[in-house]
């Protein structure tokens, strides 16, 4: 009988549900039953870890975040909040721009009510003499009502920009990710499992891989072929999967190859492809996720560095608007001019510190030793 004066202990959720769990494996009389069970308390059981890591939290809060950037223009334009000839990324123009009056002087010592008379010469739209006050065009326009991040030299919107860069950053880096550990789980998985010839072989070429700098690969190829986005991605993933994380799941591979589960499966029977398939490749696929957070960082820098320099052909992203500033003279007029420089390069930097953070928090889920901590 309880005290009154005493509060009656609060059930255990999370214990409940691992019981209910373990009663719905139990009862389950499939294999795909069991395994789908299975699953499912794995992934509870990681999130539960996940979700503790604070800056894995904060990383995936930025992804969101970017993510919602992403899929905006789709229903901006879908809904007609957006118009294309004013807002698309690559055509739109703005055909009203605001204007600023500023008198024509010898000195700036104003920027804002001055203008230089040699500008005022070498640009032809601008006609006047020292001491006129003319209507100057902005061009780029800062942030205003119809666009909230301003517009570029030619009177394209920031924002639209900068989403649409978002969207192509992620289509860049899920690509990537995905073929690095499509290659690096099977690459690692054989060459742990056979050994010998077979292992040398993939190793050198992994090593090799590593000596080669994967930037000036990247530079190489892309000045001899036409580059597109999704061939950046597939030639990050193939340098990635074959390289560095390759000798990373091997190392996982080889720790899974003499568990006693994979001798009483080649025991019973199993062949070389089952047990690499069923037994070795799902015990490393939780190291190849992790390893899929830190490709999609490195590849979405690569993409900003190829389009800085302009060995890449995509129609719009954040290295591109980075390397238009620099083209037009504004990369150094960041504190004037700074709606053309900070929101891609910022963009760059957060979401691949977020695929980091999240990769990072990942690793406490993955390796033993941190979980302990």
């Amino acid at each position: 009988m309880t005290d009154l004066g005493q509060r009656a202990p609060e059930p255990d959720l999370e214990a409940n549900a691992e019981a209910v769990e373990s009663q719905e494996i139990a009862k389950a009389q499939s294999l795909w039953q069991i395994r789908w069970a299975l699953l499912r308390r794995s992934f509870r059981n990681n999130w539960k870890l996940f979700r503790r890591n604070r800056i894995g939290i904060a990383g995936l809060v930025i992804i969101g975040f970017f993510a919602t950037l992403a899929i905006a223009p789709s229903i901006f334009f879908a809904t007609g909040f957006w118009s294309t000839s004013v807002y698309d990324p690559v055509t739109g123009l703005e055909p009203n721009p605001p204007s600023q009056q500023l008198e024509i002087v010898q000195t700036v010592t104003d920027p804002n009510t001055q203008i230089d008379i040699r500008q005022v010469l070498v640009d032809g739209r601008i006609n006047g003499n020292i001491g006129d006050v003319i209507d100057v065009t902005l061009q780029p326009a800062p942030p205003y009502g119809k666009h909230w991040l301003g517009t570029d030299p030619l009177g394209r919107d920031i924002l639209s920009q900068l989403m649409y860069g978002a969207k192509a950053a992620f289509g860049l880096g899920i690509l990537a990710a995905t073929v690095t550990v499509l290659i690096g789980t099977v690459v690692g998985s054989v060459a742990a499992f056979y050994g010998g010839k077979i292992d040398a072989f993939l190793m050198r070429l992994a090593d090799l891989l590593i000596m080669v700098p994967g930037l000036a690969i990247l530079i190489v190829i892309s000045a001899v072929v036409r580059f597109q986005l999704w061939h950046l991605a597939v030639v990050i993933g193939i340098l990635s999967g074959f390289g560095g994380v390759a000798i990373v799941l091997k190392s996982q591979a080889l720790a899974v190859k003499v568990k006693p589960f994979v001798d009483a499966a080649r025991v019973a029977g199993g062949s070389n492809a089952r047990l690499i398939v069923a037994h070795i490749i799902p015990n490393v696929m939780p190291l190849s996720f992790l390893y899929m957070m830190f490709t999609v960082t490195s590849a979405i820098q690569s993409e900003a560095t190829l389009s800085f320099i302009g060995l890449l052909n995509v129609d719009m992203s954040w290295g591109l608007m980075i390397q238009l500033a620099n083209n037009q003279g504004y990369l150094l007029q960041g504190g004037r001019y700074w709606w053309m420089v900070f929101p891609a390069g910022l963009a760059v930097t957060f979401i691949a510190m977020a695929f980091f953070l999240v990769g990072r928090a990942m690793d406490e889920v993955v390796n033993p030793r941190l979980r302990k901590r």
